[in-house]
């Protein structure tokens, strides 16, 4: 059985939307971090089904680059996060203004 090419494009779509709805809905900052997430596999997806469609490897090779991405983008934002937590014992996004000058 082979998945088509429009499937693979419409999963990474509802997964695309999926992690944009839980990063714009919610106030708890992990949430958030783990809606950026799923919308970098979201976008992996689709390249990956995109280059195997045109038999060309440059969307997977691209991929690579988006889990090294994310994998850095984790680290500083849990590093931020626990630093909030500490601050002010709380991971809401409305008393995250540590930072502003």
């Amino acid at each position: 059985m082979t998945v088509s090419h429009g499937e693979v494009i419409m999963l990474g779509a509802v997964l695309f939307f999926m992690g944009a709805v839980c990063a714009v809905s919610r106030r708890n900052l992990i949430m958030i971090l783990i809606g950026v997430e799923v919308m970098l596999n979201a976008a992996g997806i689709a390249l990956t089904g995109a280059s195997l469609y045109w038999n060309a490897l440059d969307g997977q090779a691209f991929v690579l680059f988006i889990m090294a991405f994310a994998a850095a983008e984790v680290a500083v934002g849990l590093a931020l996060i626990v630093y909030s937590q500490r601050r002010t014992s709380s991971v809401n996004a409305d008393t995250y203004n540590l930072m502003k000058g």
